[in-house]
């Protein structure tokens, strides 16, 4: 009886857009309450977004792969009884996205309560006209505007998107590898030319996913979706932040013993293999109460002090990626509590099961480069946090024992950690004050605590 906007939802707080993955649904289809309509994906998680209402699908405004905000209107259903002809399934990129039916939809939040995200600026604050009917993006138009981009330069970029239109990620590609020469002499035949390493060929088309092969047995493998997001993050993240990383090595023969002793009656009372993974959360989390300005975030000129403390464990997905789910208000949990946690979030990335909030919010980072065997690492801060701590392997080593009857060399179970910190905000100190107290937590434990 009456027609209804579907709304890209909002994932998460921090998420602003997301990419169209695959209709599953298409014009002309009937639909269920809560059947899937379409897969989209967010930074690192993949979602699929459910029918909010029964009825049919008349118009879809996004194609496949377009990346989309939060709060845009990507496609329009009519009710039972409301008899319409299907719109194409696909709009011309030409058009505006939000130009749906004459008739005002009824917009409805689906099962995600999106929110609603500012309007873009209009074409005109940007690149006016081209000296073709190229078509581009009120985003890719603004960043051509900041970088002081003309017309023609703009025109001359190669586009992998649809139709060949310029996506974010070519112009921002293209800024990044621009020289000094002046733009009025960079020419289309040069923003395109292949890499100058001899014997590689590179093809720009969209559909060149698998690997290429070329006579001089060079293989060039494209990045995945997931790869690009990491790459992006991680350049951003040095780009922001000076990383200073400090180390200490702690030793952690008491925790191994401990553990050795008592992880049989721990799975049978609890259902949980305990690893040591919670034990070091336990150890971070205690530490970040003592130095709650590590526990921060930038933006502009402000700290903000977080009040929760929630701290993300890097965990790898079947793919081989990383992506770090959040353990949030980590210093209220008990050992108990925090090993359900994390072996719950673990398997749910080992099993792509993670939910885009399950990824959310995290204050601090904690990732373990012993699992690789690796006994120190210099990891990258994984922004807007402002510290990240790598634990080593443990290793068995000789150490210097003090004891009351003299000093004595024994074999003990000793560990690295290392500490990256946002020098902007973490000084010396703070830094090396905050790494040491979480070596003393892990030397001091208590050994002798129920399960």
């Amino acid at each position: 009886m009456a027609k209804v906007e579907l709304i890209m939802p909002k994932m998460g707080e921090s998420i602003t857009e997301a990419t169209i993955l695959k209709w599953v649904k298409n014009v002309g289809d009937t639909v269920e309450l809560d059947e899937t309509i379409l897969e989209i994906a967010t930074d690192k998680v993949d979602s699929e977004i459910p029918s909010p209402v029964a009825g049919k699908i008349i118009e879809i405004l996004f194609n496949e792969d377009d990346v989309v905000d939060v709060g845009k209107v990507i496609a329009i259903l009519a009710t039972e009884g409301e008899d319409v002809s299907p719109s194409p399934a696909v709009v011309e990129k030409t058009e505006a996205p939000s130009a749906a039916a004459p008739e005002k939809a009824e917009p409805i939040e689906v099962p995600f309560a999106p929110e609603q995200a500012p309007e873009s600026a209009p074409a005109e604050s940007a690149v006016r006209t081209t000296s073709s009917d190229r078509f581009y993006s009120p985003l890719v138009k603004n960043i051509a505007k900041q970088e002081n981009i003309s017309v023609a330069e703009l025109d001359s970029i190669a586009g992998s998107g649809a139709n060949g239109r310029v996506t974010k990620k070519d112009i921002l590609g293209y800024v990044s590898n621009r020289t000094s020469v002046p733009t009025s002499v960079q020419t289309k035949a040069a923003v395109s030319a292949p890499v100058t390493q001899p014997n590689v060929s590179v093809t720009n088309s969209k559909s060149s996913k698998a690997a290429t092969h070329t006579s001089g047995g060079h293989e060039i493998i494209e990045m995945d979706r997931m790869r690009k997001l990491i790459a992006d993050h991680m350049v951003m993240s040095k780009h922001t932040s000076p990383h200073v990383t400090s180390f200490v090595e702690a030793d952690v023969t008491n925790i191994v013993n401990w553990r050795n002793g008592i992880k049989g009656e721990f799975q049978k009372k609890h259902g949980e293999k305990i690893t040591f993974t919670p034990i070091f959360m336990e150890a971070v989390a205690k530490s970040i109460n003592d130095f709650p300005l590590i526990n921060v975030s930038i933006e502009g000129t402000n700290i903000i002090k977080k009040k929760d403390i929630n701290i993300g464990m890097a965990a790898a997905l079947p793919s081989g990626n990383l992506i770090v789910p959040v353990i949030k208000n980590a210093d209220q949990l008990n050992l108990v509590g925090l090993t359900k946690q994390v072996n719950d979030l673990a398997g749910k990335a080992r099993s792509n099961k993670l939910k885009p909030d399950d990824i959310q919010g995290g204050t601090f980072t904690l990732t373990n480069v012993g699992t690789f065997g690796n006994v120190m690492g210099t990891p990258i801060i994984n922004q807007p946090q402002v510290a990240i701590l790598a634990v080593g392997a443990i290793k068995k080593k000789p150490a210097v024992l003090e004891t009351e009857h003299g000093d004595v060399i024994a074999i003990r179970h000793m560990m690295f950690l290392s500490l990256s910190y946002d020098h902007r905000v973490v000084d010396g100190f703070l830094g090396g004050s905050f790494l040491r107290k979480v070596a003393d937590y892990l030397e001091s434990f208590d050994t002798t605590q129920s399960i």
